[in-house]
């Protein structure tokens, strides 16, 4: 089933996500839900906070990334196999100079700026069966692992740009939490007045 995808604004986007367990209610659904709604949404990556639940789970498919010509064979291998489910990652640490890419969000459409983010990540995390794995992210999939996992930490992307930049789509965003915006996919806004 596809979900509506929670718009800037919402509180939910700003929590904190809680822990779960295998006994979370309907996980292998929501899961599926998930990934539904994410390829409906041409987005490659999906935090639970999207669609409004404040839990520590998110999912990655990186294959989009590996038709981009600008990057390494290996690099592109890596990508095209990336699809994981993330249960409780935790960060553990992350380390080397800091690059741009840009980077959009599926909660902000049509909003897309550079954001700086060092490249390798080691975590730690559940799969969908809660075995825990230990590993170390490399490139553009440590940068989609890190933006997915800011979700789930109550972080947005915009967080992270500076003054200037934040002024600069304001608006854009005020508009994106009433609701005036066109998405292809299905959104549920936090300020829309009804009727509009």
């Amino acid at each position: 089933m596809i979900l509506p995808i929670v718009a800037y604004g919402d509180p939910v986007l700003r929590k904190v996500g809680i822990e779960i367990d295998k006994d979370y209610p309907n996980l292998k659904e929501l899961i599926t839900n998930m990934k539904e709604t994410m390829y409906n949404a041409s987005g490659v990556g999906l935090a639970a906070p999207q669609i409004g639940k404040a839990i520590r789970l998110f999912l990655i498919d990186a294959s989009p990334f590996a038709d981009d010509e600008d990057l390494d064979e290996k690099e592109r291998a890596i990508l095209k196999d990336f699809n994981r489910v993330f249960i409780n990652a935790k960060i553990i640490e992350e380390e080397g100079e800091e690059w741009a890419f840009n980077e959009g969000c599926l909660s902000i459409p049509d909003v897309r700026q550079d954001v700086y983010r060092q490249p390798i990540v080691t975590l730690e995390y559940q799969d969908e069966d809660f075995k825990t794995h230990t590993e170390v992210l490399e490139g553009l999939v440590a940068r989609v692992f890190q933006h997915e996992y800011d979700h789930i930490e109550g972080i947005l992307f915009t967080d992270k740009l500076s003054t200037l930049k934040k002024r600069l789509i304001k608006k854009k965003l005020e508009n994106i939490s009433k609701g005036k915006i066109n998405a292809d996919y299905r959104m549920r806004f936090p300020n829309k007045k009804k009727g509009k």
